[in-house]
């Protein structure tokens, strides 16, 4: 089934790869428009990968904000951690390849287009600082309880150690038996990495990757090792 369209900006309207009958949305997708439609716009410009990244991020945020009795675990607020799941990585795709970090892209592709006319200001304001701080170890945990849940899910899905205490072995197995892998860790690498290599003048891209941030230490690393292929030694 195709999902409901909503009033989105010029740029969100073109979709790289628009859904059709034949796409079945995910059975893990909340089923509000808003959702829908979030989906419909990540699956049209994410890569795959990523797409598939950001649905595992989606389950394991899910789950623990129903362990620990979040607010977010409720239905009157469920979509709002979908949409800042979905959207946490929307600024590594061609449509929102700006001037800015990727992460804050990400963060105005959801909240200053998308949500704007259908989320209370508040609302939109938490998904924007939990997108724009999801790289950002230390200040997500504690900024507010939804970029907590985005930052712990990301990083359970990198398999870092100190996240793993929020998950199990199994939860791991059955989200990735549903959304397998992949490259995620190259294709995602890669993707913010050459946004920024693409960039001729020295100054705009050093502010769409600062030195001491998660894209600043990739773009350094892959300079560093022009001739690896592999995933970025910095990821």
């Amino acid at each position: 089934m195709c999902p409901p369209r909503l009033q989105l900006s010029a740029t969100q309207s073109t979709n790289t790869r628009p859904m059709t009958e034949d796409d079945t949305i995910p059975d893990c997708v909340p089923s509000d428009t808003l959702s829908l439609a979030a989906y419909a716009h990540a699956f049209g410009n994410l890569h795959p990968a990523i797409l598939a990244h950001s649905l595992r991020v989606w389950l394991f945020a899910k789950a623990l904000a129903q362990r620990e009795e979040s607010e977010y675990a409720t239905d009157r607020r469920m979509h709002l951690l979908f949409i800042a799941c979905i959207f946490h990585d929307m600024g590594s795709c061609s449509a929102y390849n700006g001037s800015q970090r990727f992460e804050v892209e990400g963060a105005d592709a959801a909240t200053q287009g998308f949500l704007a006319p259908h989320v209370a200001e508040r609302d939109a304001h938490d998904i924007w600082v939990a997108i724009a701080l999801h790289t950002s170890p230390g200040i997500a945990q504690r900024i507010s309880p939804l970029a907590r849940l985005i930052r712990i899910a990301v990083i359970i899905d990198f398999k870092r150690p100190a996240a793993m205490r929020f998950t199990s072995e199994k939860e791991v197995e059955a989200i990735e038996a549903e959304f397998p892998r992949g490259e995620i860790e190259k294709v995602l690498g890669d993707a913010v990495v050459d946004q920024v290599l693409g960039i001729g003048d020295a100054e705009a891209s050093d502010a769409k990757a600062p030195a001491a941030t998660w894209a600043g230490v990739m773009v350094k690393s892959k300079r560093a090792n022009p001739e690896w292929n592999g995933v970025n030694k910095a990821f």
